[in-house]
């Protein structure tokens, strides 16, 4: 069995984190705002194109993705979006929000202009928080 293939600038832009039950979860380099990635394994491009059944469980895990950033990371916000103009395959963008991050209240795309690498261990502890794994 081979591994689904993600697209490189996806792999390029983020650090992948592991397995959710649908999607590949990814984890967007600048740690200015918590920014996740979704990759379901599909080769369509359109998320309302999916079976029933597979957009509902990409959509659950979405929502495991939300419960994380407003419990644990206390986000007042979430934004969902799948948009796909520079990477054709699907994924899913679900970024917290609020009035204290770098860009608010405009959209990421386009005015995050601050950079801000993962500190030693945060990437693990996310990972752990979102995979219920151990840091």
């Amino acid at each position: 069995m081979t591994e689904f293939p993600i697209h490189p600038q996806l792999l390029t832009d983020c650090h992948r984190l592991g397995r959710l039950p649908a999607t590949h979860l990814l984890l967007h380099r600048n740690a200015a705002v918590p920014w996740f990635i979704l990759v379901p394994e599909t080769t369509l491009a359109n998320l309302l194109d999916l079976p029933t059944g597979q957009r509902e469980a990409v959509l659950a895990d979405c929502k495991r993705v939300s419960d994380f950033l407003t419990g644990t990371l206390a986000c007042p916000r979430v934004n969902v979006a799948w948009i796909g103009n520079l990477v054709p395959q699907l994924h899913v963008h679900v970024i917290g929000r609020g009035p204290e991050d770098a860009c608010w209240p405009r959209p990421v795309w386009g005015h995050l202009e601050i950079v801000r690498d993962y500190g030693p261990g945060e990437v693990r502890a996310i990972t752990a928080g979102v995979l219920g794994t151990r840091a």
